[in-house]
């Protein structure tokens, strides 16, 4: 960002610096605003996704959303990963080494994408791109710091829901792990059985989690 030299800043400059801000503020509300619209209308979604770590990994997979609250990142063959959201809980398992990690999905920075009931105009923000076919939206809970922020990431384009493509997002946790997904092939609308969002359990003496 360029810093701008008090010494040449002209009086007119900075009065309408004061009349500016509502407009922006209108605009920005207008955004949002049109973001939870988008969340609220997509029902249903598949994709193809591309994630990456903060040490440069990459891998791929296929994701699987339905509304309220349920997601699933089936990763590419030979990764024996599994991320589950089953409308309440996001569950991570590791089936390599038989391993199981739940948290509530309010808890997680993907809450914000996955809870229509939100209301993304107390606790979101547009994020400036300097490409007006680009919305970023960031999102996280002032109250709640340790719950992560998520920054999403759209295309405008009048053929998806709320004229928004969501084309991936950023999420930074407590720890500052940062995961980025950049999604492809979007299909909305699509049928998706409640079945898709169970796994089975890899632990010793366990069970089929959700039947």
């Amino acid at each position: 960002m360029k810093r701008i030299s008090l010494a040449l800043a002209a009086a007119p400059v900075l009065l309408a610096v004061p009349l500016a801000a509502p407009l922006v503020a209108q605009q920005d509300q207008s955004e949002l605003s049109r973001v939870n619209a988008y969340i609220r209308a997509v029902t249903s979604m598949t994709a193809d996704f591309s994630q990456t770590d903060r040490n440069g990994q990459t891998l791929t997979g296929q994701l699987t959303l339905k509304q309220p609250g349920k997601i699933r990142f089936q990763y590419q063959k030979g990764v024996p990963l599994l991320i589950v959201g089953d409308g309440k809980a996001l569950t991570m398992i590791d089936y390599e080494v038989r391993q199981v990690q739940r948290w509530p999905i309010g808890n997680s920075p993907l809450g914000a994408l996955l809870d229509p009931n939100k209301d993304l105009s107390k606790y979101g923000k547009v994020v400036p791109t300097g490409d007006p076919s680009i919305l970023s939206v960031e999102a996280r809970d002032p109250k709640r710091p340790e719950y992560g922020t998520i920054t999403m990431i759209f295309r405008r384009d009048a053929a998806s829901p709320a004229g928004l493509q969501l084309y991936g997002w950023v999420a930074l946790d407590s720890q500052n792990n940062r995961t980025a997904i950049r999604l492809s092939n979007q299909r909305y609308g699509v049928p998706v059985a409640d079945s898709a969002f169970r796994w089975t359990d890899p632990r010793p003496k366990g069970r089929s989690a959700g039947g």
